[in-house]
This record gives C-alpha cells, sequence and structure tokens, in this order.
C-alpha cells in the first residue's frame, strides 16, 4: 500500500533530521528515508575494532548553529561539546613548532617566536576577520535572494546587502579579499612567517580540492571560523561520543514529535507528475508520496542519479553537469596502544586535544595539491589529527586511543585508469608514515585502521567525488548560486521539490543552516496550517 506524507525527506544526516524537526513542528507528517542501516549521514560514530569507536566522516564541531541547538533542545537531551584548549598545533621542519589559540595574548606570544611583526598584527587580523564573518554568520539563517523572482529577490538582496553596505571601506576591502583572493594572497598581505600563515592557510584547503594559491581560496578559510562552541566564536570542539551523539540526540527529538525514520530505504527515483514532485521510487519498489520531497543529498546524486533528465529543464540539466564536486579527502580512523610522542614536543599535553597539522608551510600544502594533480595523491599529503579519546573515554579501552586522521590532497578519480580500490592501503600507508616522521614509534602503534578514500566516501555516504562539501565551495558555486542560479532558496527546478543539504547555502559542514532554511520555505510554500498546499 502507498503510503502518503506531508513531507518525504531522503537522506537522514543531520540537516534532513533538522529540516524534519521544523517541519514537525509545524504540524507536518514527516518521513525521513536513510539508505544505510544508521541515521546521521555522514555524522555518525561507528565501532571500527572491538572496542575503538570513533566519529567515522565528519569529526569535530563549530559550525552547528546556536539556533537550532537551541531551539531542538540538544543540550537537555545530553549534547556536550569540549572546547580544544589550544586551536591547533603545528611541528615545523626546523624542529620547532607552533601552537594556535588559547586566546589572544597566547596566540602573539607564539607568534613572536616567529615574527614580532605578526604578533603585532594579529588583533587587527582577528578584528578584520571577525567583521566578515560576522555577516556570514548573520546570512546563514536567511535564504539567499533567488535569481528570477522578481520584486521579492530585489527586496532580499537589498536586505541581505545592507549589513555589507554599512561597513567602511577598509572593511569592504577585507570582505572583498576573503571572497576573491587566494589564501596565500589575503594571508601575504597581513604577515611574514611561513608557519604563521601555515597555521591560518590550512582552514582554506580543508574539504577543498586546492591550492592555497588557488583564487577564492580565502573564502574557504572564512568559512570555517564563522562558528562557535559554547557561545565562544571561531572556537572548535569534541562532542562528547563523537559526531553520532549528536545525530542520534536529533534523531530522538524528531521521532518522539512523530517523524517516522526509514533505514536501509535508499531512494532509487524522485517520481514526477505533471512537472511535479510527488513522491520517491525506493529501490525496494515501494513507494512513499509526500507533498513536499526534500533531498538531503548533494545536487549531483539527486538529478544526475534520482531523477530522470526528462522531468528536469534542459539548460538545468546542462548547469548541474558542470556543477563542481571533489573536495580531495581521505578519512582514516585509527586505533592506537599510546598516544604519539613528538619530537618538536615529546611528553603528553594540550597539543593533543587539539588539530595537530601536518602541513608546515603554504608551499607544502601547494606542492601537495599539484602532486595530486599530477600524480592522483600526494606523497606528501597535508593531514589533520586529533585525538578524541584523551578527554572521551568512552572511545576506546583504557591505556588505549583513537585518532581520526584528515588527509588532503587526494584526487577524486585517479588517472590512467587507475581505482582507489587499488591504491587505498598504499594512500593509507603513506599517511601513517607521514605521521611517523613527526612521532616516531606512531605507526608501531597503530593496531587497526579504517579507511575511506574518496570513492569509499561516495560508496557509503553518497558523496559524489568523495566531497564532503556536496560540491566545490568556490565562488560560482556559493549564496544564490548553490547550487545553480535562480535555485538557491531551496527550491528544486520541479513544483514540490527542495533541496536541504550541504549543496545549498551555506555550504559544507555540520550547520543545520540548510535544514533550517529548507523547512522554513517549505512551510512559506503551505497554506496557513501547513496541509492545503499552493497549486500551479
Amino acid at each position: 500500500m502507498t503510503k502518503s506524507y506531508d513531507a518525504v525527506i531522503i537522506g537522514g544526516g543531520h540537516n534532513g533530521l533538522v529540516c524534519a524537526f521544523y517541519l514537525a513542528r509545524a504540524g507536518y507528517k514527516v518521513r525521513i528515508l536513510e539508505r544505510r542501516n544508521v541515521v546521521g549521514g555522514a555524522a555518525v560514530t561507528e565501532e571500527f575494532h572491538p572496542g575503538f569507536r570513533n566519529s567515522t566522516a565528519s569529526y569535530t564541531v563549530s559550525l552547528l548553529n546556536p539556533k537550532v541547538i537551541a531551539d531542538m533542545k540538544l543540550e537537555t537531551q545530553g549534547y556536550r561539546v569540549i572546547e580544544r584548549p589550544i586551536s591547533n598545533f603545528l611541528p615545523q621542519p626546523d624542529g620547532g613548532y607552533l601552537k594556535l589559540g588559547g586566546g589572544l595574548e597566547r596566540t602573539q606570544a607564539e607568534f613572536a617566536r616567529f615574527s614580532a611583526k605578526d604578533a603585532a598584527a594579529l588583533p587587527a587580523y582577528y578584528e578584520a576577520l571577525e567583521v566578515v564573518a560576522d555577516i556570514v554568520r548573520d546570512m546563514t539563517l536567511k535564504a539567499p535572494p533567488n535569481v528570477g523572482d522578481g520584486l521579492s529577490m530585489i527586496v532580499d538582496a537589498l536586505k541581505q546587502g545592507r549589513r555589507i553596505a554599512g561597513l567602511t571601506i577598509e572593511q569592504q576591502r577585507d570582505a572583498l579579499d576573503l571572497f576573491t583572493k587566494s589564501a596565500r594572497g589575503f594571508l601575504d598581505s597581513w604577515f611574514e612567517s611561513d608557519a604563521v600563515k601555515a597555521a591560518f592557510g590550512f582552514d582554506a584547503v580543508v574539504g577543498n580540492y586546492a591550492s592555497p594559491d588557488t583564487p577564492g581560496s580565502a573564502y574557504v578559510l572564512l568559512h570555517h571560523v564563522f562558528g562557535e562552541v559554547n557561545g565562544k566564536k571561531g572556537a572548535w570542539g569534541h562532542s562528547v561520543g563523537g559526531m553520532g551523539a549528536i545525530t542520534q540526540i536529533m534523531a530522538r527529538v524528531v521521532t518522539a514529535m512523530g517523524v517516522e525514520i526509514s533505514l536501509e530505504a535508499p531512494v532509487e527515483r524522485v517520481l514526477v507528475d505533471g512537472a511535479r514532485a510527488v513522491g520517491v521510487r525506493l529501490e525496494s519498489g515501494e513507494e512513499v508520496m509526500g507533498k513536499a520531497v526534500i533531498a538531503n543529498v548533494g545536487p549531483k546524486l539527486l538529478y544526475e542519479r534520482m531523477m530522470d533528465p526528462a522531468d528536469l529543464p534542459a539548460d538545468f540539466v546542462k548547469r548541474i553537469r558542470a556543477f563542481k564536486t571533489g573536495s580531495g579527502t581521505f578519512r582514516m580512523n585509527v586505533a592506537l596502544s599510546a598516544l604519539p610522542d613528538f619530537t618538536c614536543l615529546p611528553g603528553v599535553g594540550e597539543h593533543h586535544q587539539s588539530g595537530i597539522i601536518l602541513a608546515p608551510t603554504l608551499d607544502y600544502m601547494d606542492r601537495a595539491y599539484m602532486d595530486a594533480k599530477r600524480d592522483g595523491w600526494s606523497k606528501a599529503p597535508i593531514v589533520e589529527m586529533l585525538i578524541p579519546s584523551i578527554i572521551d573515554a568512552s572511545l576506546a579501552p583504557e591505556g588505549c586511543h583513537v585518532a581520526s586522521l584528515f588527509c588532503q590532497q587526494f584526487a577524486p578519480e585517479l588517472p590512467d585508469g587507475r581505482s582507489w580500490d587499488d591504491e587505498r592501503e598504499a594512500a593509507a600507508d603513506c599517511i601513517i608514515a607521514t605521521v611517523e616522521a613527526a612521532a616516531p614509534g606512531f605507526a608501531g602503534s597503530v593496531i587497526a585502521r579504517q579507511i575511506h578514500s574518496p570513492l569509499d566516501l561516495e560508496r557509503k555516504f553518497g558523496l559524489i567525488g568523495g566531497d564532503i562539501m556536496h560540491g566545490n565551495m568556490t565562488l560560482d558555486q556559493l549564496w544564490a548560486a548553490r547550487p545553480v542560479l535562480g535555485h538557491g532558496a531551496y527550491r528544486g527546478p520541479v513544483k514540490g521539490l527542495y533541496m536541504c543539504g550541504a549543496g545549498t547555502h551555506p555550504g559544507g559542514g555540520v550547520t543545520g543552516a540548510p535544514g533550517h532554511n529548507a523547512a522554513r520555505e517549505v512551510l512559506r510554500d503551505g497554506a496557513v496550517f501547513g496541509r492545503l498546499w499552493r497549486r500551479g
């Protein structure tokens, strides 16, 4: 028997759960269809070796929107994030190291060891970044003005542009730099030390298959600093229980509100009738009908694999074909018998609770990208290691640890017809060797490892090209143009079809913002009580 709902959501990731919450709160009958056997999308905690659990893909918290946290009352349900004592720790080629974070004065003292000029420039840099980050925060929970909507588009654009118009000319120049320049070009205008520039430049290549010299990469840097942890802007932290703790809480919240969550329910096709999305067909053959069909999957997956091109406008099909994906990401989790001991800073310390960045200069990051472009993956990759078990004993047996290894640059598709199935183990060995070079003995402490090549990320989580952002975060794929100009306000090109994933504004990361915003647009398109839908 075919079941019908007010809203059918494809994908049980965090944005789908957030969207379901706001719709259920408005009285909608909602069903979430998740292809895997666990809810949460890429924000899940899984046991990958007996006794060892970790955040499998997404691995750290900052961008989850405070309004979403408050509205869903996550903190009353057990949501807890422990802030990093320092942000990042960067071993240096000369045997030294740099620590970033822990307060302005402390960071200035660190920078002064490399450059007195850079230490003096830091307060003004933070202020410039924060002014623009505040604008991004303000726009995060707003639907972009939708090109083609006539007067309403103009009004929305004027409202959202008011903040920028109110900036001083110097601040407007900073904003322009951040949205258009390369990370190196932007950082060169502020700092002189290679180590200092690397400390900030790392954020520009996270989930970005590009060089820090690539125009527009400065925006990716900005995208990673507009979040907050426990009210502290720009901070990052660890979700107790891993990232899956967040989505499991969200699932409990929406289930209590009457939302149905179906696991192992992969969607095969979005059903369109009379130029309107009316439901979905599962791979099992079951059809689930909905007045609104809301996709919490990437645009490439939705429009190229779940829809008949004949149901879409020809120009839209062309634009989606050109939509760029592939974040250059390789994710590993490792079970450890001991903490890594770094040559540059021996012993256990606060650096073990930070992001440990093995990418000491922007030149190193550029070479990693160029190597990947030529050979498929870098033999000297960019590696960020987090060790959450040092503050969360629930993740590993006593005396042991788990570590997340987030790695760049690894091509979405290997050249010369090679497959990631054949090279994933060699790439993983290279990553382990990269850590071993900074912390001798690390390789010997690895008990087990869980490997996710770009192809594994696509197969397991539906991330086309292994793209953790659901699409490149470039200027042509941001704001009102994410994913396609004219469909930046969460509505697809077929009536009744909506998008609530990271392929929409404001983009990647565990923010909850696309889910929040998409739900608002669905409700806006509904009648007063959300049951009588606008026709035509």
